[in-house]
């Protein structure tokens, strides 16, 4: 039976780890110059290489031609700790372990001396997830070590392990792999499996990994699957989900040229093959995410990226503010898509907010000449005239009616129910928010909400925020006291109710305050 990749090329040895240099480096001469030290924690995101690395320390520490960065990986304590049946090699998930009783139980095992080895090996994996008590019982033998034993620590979330474990460990943060170092990494092994792929299709799975290489292989494993046999980049584009760069360069040259019947092309284009808006709004913010890098640091696209020639000309044909702005919409959008009637609709309303927000001026600027027919659009028309006052558009002074029309999400909405209007005029709104929320008044949150207020009145707006008293009047706090004034309703209607009386009365009963929810 076939072994998975991720298993099969699992590395043995440190020259076969990739993208941890540094922290090999420093392993292969604390082994080298024999400065060993009992406990060390490797701290890092999933899939890239802890567990692996404490298995290549334990055969560096018990290979049979003595304490080595280089293990021979023939001897009995190295082939048996690759075949994971190594008796002084004991690897506890702390995830599943996390009681007292199972780390006292190891602790006095660690007393006896290695069966056969000449150190008997401790890996805990996911040691953050151990209870208090446990890592109390830990600390004793961490500060009193016997000479015979070695705990090797591994965990994605460190800040959650006590001060006075990590002051006793030799810590190494694993990084998430580069990009390029995972493709490189896939096509090696697509090689040595003698399995066709195109680079382009690396490229993808190298992309999707997020930085893990156990991830990569895991998507390799699935891309040959799904492929039969081969990996090429249709196959591996429509196993991931991903939409061609084509449909999204499409889109930005749309936007370029300010052609909204375009746009909406290219989206029935993509509903025709039944592609995931969810997923294109994704990639789109990638996209623009790499044309942002491509004009401020273009040394970070690699020459040989595939995409290399598009990104650039992409990131000549826009300003870097427009770039900001469309990424932004991106993202937003994708966040609200659960709240559009459809995903096609939430997909669209999204472009042509992108489009209503691309200054006309934008185009004749990289062209020379005025673009032909260009869409008139709210903010278009807005931006060409004065300020309109809000009064005869569509803002009656009703904040609180306002904001609940507004497709708002996450903290701008928090930031939107906890203001009240002080004053409105020509374009320029001026709310408060109460002191004990003045958190909320960030300017990333007052962007959001500019923008959408912009989107919602079809026009640019001054946006001021101050901190100060609160009447009363805020969308939060109107809330909060209907909910209160509802969780008195019933908790009324339980105090008087016969039954419950009677279950107090007669058995002793009570009513948790805090198990009481009003009707909604």
């Amino acid at each position: 039976m076939s072994q998975a990749l991720a298993l099969k090329w699992r590395p043995k040895t440190f020259t076969e780890l990739v993208g941890q240099e540094h922290v090999v480096r420093a392993l292969t001469n604390a082994l080298t110059q024999q400065r060993l030290h009992h406990a060390y924690l490797f701290t890092g995101t999933r899939g890239v290489g802890k567990t692996t690395l404490a298995r290549i320390i334990a055969k560096a520490l018990n290979c049979e031609t003595g304490i080595t960065a280089t293990p021979c990986g023939k001897c009995a304590a190295c082939t048996e700790i690759d075949a994971g049946r190594f008796v002084d090699l004991i690897e506890l998930d702390a995830a599943s372990n996390t009681q007292v009783d199972n780390m006292r139980d190891l602790l006095e095992n660690a007393l006896y001396a290695p069966t056969s080895a000449r150190f008997k090996v401790y890996i805990i994996d996911e040691v953050h997830m151990l209870s208090r008590s446990a890592f109390n019982a830990m600390l004793k033998t961490l500060e009193e070590p016997p000479g015979h034993v070695k705990f090797i620590l591994a965990t994605t979330d460190p800040q959650k392990i006590p001060v006075t474990v990590l002051s006793r460990c030799l810590q190494f943060n694993l990084k998430q792999i580069p990009q390029a170092q995972i493709k490189e990494q896939l096509k090696k092994i697509l090689a040595l499996e003698e399995v066709a792929g195109d680079d382009e299709a690396l490229t993808l799975l190298a992309r999707a990994a997020h930085g893990s290489m156990r991830d990569s292989l895991s998507l390799l494993d699935q891309a040959i699957a799904h492929g039969a046999g081969r990996v090429e980049h249709q196959s591996v584009r429509a196993m991931l989900g991903s939409v061609e760069q084509e449909y999204l360069r499409d889109i930005l040259s749309a936007l370029q040229q300010q052609d909204g019947p375009g746009l909406i092309a290219v989206a029935d284009r993509m509903a025709e093959h039944s592609l995931s808006f969810e997923i294109a709004l994704q990639d789109l913010a990638t996209l623009l995410h790499r044309v942002a890098l491509a004009q401020t640091v273009p040394q970070a696209i690699a020459t040989d990226d595939p995409d290399h020639g598009a990104l650039m000309a992409l990131a000549q044909g826009f300003g870097a503010e427009e770039i900001q702005l469309l990424y932004q919409i991106a993202v937003t959008g994708r966040q609200d898509l659960g709240l559009a009637p459809d995903d096609y609709a939430g997909f669209t309303m999204t472009l042509m907010r992108m489009l209503a927000f691309m200054p006309a001026s934008a185009a004749v600027a990289r062209t020379g000449t005025p673009t032909a027919a260009p869409v008139r659009t709210a903010a278009s028309a807005a931006a060409a005239a004065p300020a309109a006052d809000l009064k005869k558009k569509q803002f009656d002074g009703d904040w609180n009616a306002l904001i609940n029309r507004l497709p708002l999400a996450g903290m701008e909405r928090m930031l939107a129910h906890n203001c009240e209007l002080v004053a409105w005029q020509d374009g320029h709104i001026q709310l408060r928010v109460p002191h004990a929320q003045r958190h909320l008044n960030d300017r990333a949150y007052q962007d959001r909400l500019k923008l959408a207020l912009e989107q919602h009145l079809g026009t640019k707006l001054k946006l001021e925020i101050a901190v100060g008293p609160s009447s009363g009047n805020t969308l939060a706090e109107i809330r909060d006291r209907d909910n209160e004034q509802k969780l008195n309703t019933a908790a009324a209607a339980i105090d008087g109710d016969p039954f419950v009386r009677d279950l107090i009365e007669n058995f002793g009963a009570r009513v948790v305050p805090s198990t009481i929810k009003p009707v909604q």
